[in-house]
């Protein structure tokens, strides 16, 4: 019962954090990570959501917030003159992003209550199975 209990902490703790993190947060976040992120995590992420480079891109490939290949090696992103048609990664990723924490922190609160009836029906029900006499002489069950 001690276990489920300070499971129900930790999971609660951790749903109550992926609801609470802000759109600045997740930008933050996001940004650090596009930033450490190498070549070729990069080039699937522009090419899954069809965009190019963090938040601007006008910025050349070598930049860390940049797309790391120049776009036309991006065939989505090419326009039939020859520009830049996707959007910034940032845009798309937000909502991702946002969608992934909520849904997160939902089922994790979900299961962190359920973890608590659990303890609860627990020693309720233990309570009934064991006979008075013992009842009376251990107060702590």
């Amino acid at each position: 019962m001690l276990i489920l209990f300070l499971l129900f902490i930790i999971q609660f703790s951790i749903a109550c954090a992926c609801l609470a993190v802000t759109t600045e947060q997740q930008h933050q976040l996001a940004m650090e990570g596009w930033k450490r992120a190498k070549l070729n995590i990069k080039i699937k992420t522009q090419t899954i959501f069809h965009c190019y480079g963090f938040e601007n891109q006008t910025y050349p490939p070598d930049n860390v917030l940049g797309g790391g290949v120049p776009y036309q090696n991006i065939t989505s992103c090419v326009a039939p003159d020859g520009r830049n048609q996707c959007p910034p990664c940032w845009n798309i990723l937000r909502n991702a992003i946002n969608s992934s924490l909520k849904i997160c922190g939902g089922i994790g609160l979900f299961f962190s209550f359920t973890e608590l009836l659990a303890v609860f029906l627990t020693h309720h029900y233990r309570q009934l199975w064991l006979p008075f006499k013992e009842r009376l002489s251990n107060p702590l069950l």
